[in-house]
């Protein structure tokens, strides 16, 4: 059996396709979520979760858990020894960060706060946190890469990100260690300062981007200490690149309406990835047209989501 690997929020869809890649990768992942974002499956597993069982005949250990439930925690880690964590559970919508600022501090933050608290009491201290550009505002340069300053956030999501990211490194100091579903599609916004008006990202297939935390659990084998890293493709594409990339997936056009801009959104924000291609061995394989047509078939098979009544 490898190394137990414990995957916070890894239910999710970054985090379950972590999981995937964790166990292909020869590690024995631990899985808890509360399932705030997730959909339970049968019996108190996650449907992610079972779908990766079924595909590669195997059986993950899930645990149903809310990191704010800090016995529960504490029980967990006195029923495993972990190697690592990886730490995926937050709230993540920025426009509803906004509306609801003291609720992503209590949760975003607690959990986070618990979590390294708990490890630290049972001494793991391999960390794999899984952060967001969100932490470096509005760039200053594009693309971003691992020295632009970070802090300057314009939403309290980003800023709880970016409070993780000094709790973190603060502790490392310390211990000195080196699919039809809607009728219309809304664009928030189209008088941005960018190629067509719309907000540019830095869109990145999940399997790229699950690969990226691997490789990253992988460095930390070196004893490399706190770092950095921004995982991307190093291109931006606006929202409505990004619209006609899945028009062309589907063969179908896409109604879309223009709304006003979102609280706490930025025009353009896309990352420079060649420190992970230099000391990670990582780098993006997949394009936007691979990304908008894997995204168009899983849709296509699952159009209501992860629920007993799709296809698996």
């Amino acid at each position: 059996m490898g190394e137990k690997i414990l995957v916070t929020g890894g239910a999710g869809y970054i985090g379950s396709h972590c999981v995937l890649e964790l166990i292909e990768a020869g590690y024995h992942p631990v899985v808890v979520d509360n399932f705030s974002n997730a959909v339970q499956g049968e019996g108190t597993v996650a449907e992610s979760i079972r779908r990766i069982e079924k595909l590669l005949n195997t059986t993950i250990q899930f645990h149903q858990l809310d990191l704010l439930d800090r016995p529960g925690l504490e029980n967990l880690f006195k029923k495993h020894s972990f190697a690592a964590v990886m730490h995926f559970a937050g709230l993540k919508a920025v426009g509803e960060s906004v509306e609801q600022p003291l609720r992503y501090y209590k949760v975003n933050l607690t959990a986070a706060m618990n979590l390294i608290e708990v490890m630290q009491a049972n001494k793991v201290r391999n960390l794999v946190f899984s952060s967001s550009a969100t932490v470096y505002g509005d760039p200053k340069h594009l693309p971003i890469d691992e020295q632009h300053p970070a802090g300057g956030c314009t939403n309290p999501y980003g800023k709880t990100k970016f409070f993780i990211e000094e709790i973190i490194k603060d502790q490392c100091k310390a211990e000195k260690v080196a699919v039809g579903r809607r009728q219309c599609l809304s664009v928030f916004g189209n008088d941005y300062d960018t190629v067509d008006g719309t907000g540019v990202r830095d869109y990145i297939h999940v399997v790229d981007l699950s690969k990226g935390h691997i490789a990253a659990l992988k460095k930390l084998k070196e004893n490399c200490g706190c770092k950095v890293y921004n995982l991307g493709t190093g291109k931006g594409y606006s929202v409505l690149q990004v619209v006609k990339g899945m028009e062309k997936a589907s063969g179908k056009e896409i109604p879309y309406k223009i709304a006003p801009r979102r609280g706490g959104d930025v025009a353009s924000c896309y990352a420079d990835p060649k420190l992970a291609e230099e000391e990670l061995g990582w780098k993006a394989e997949f394009d936007m047209e691979r990304m908008c047509a894997d995204l168009w078939r899983w849709q296509s098979m699952n159009p209501t989501g992860f629920s007993k009544s799709t296809s698996s």
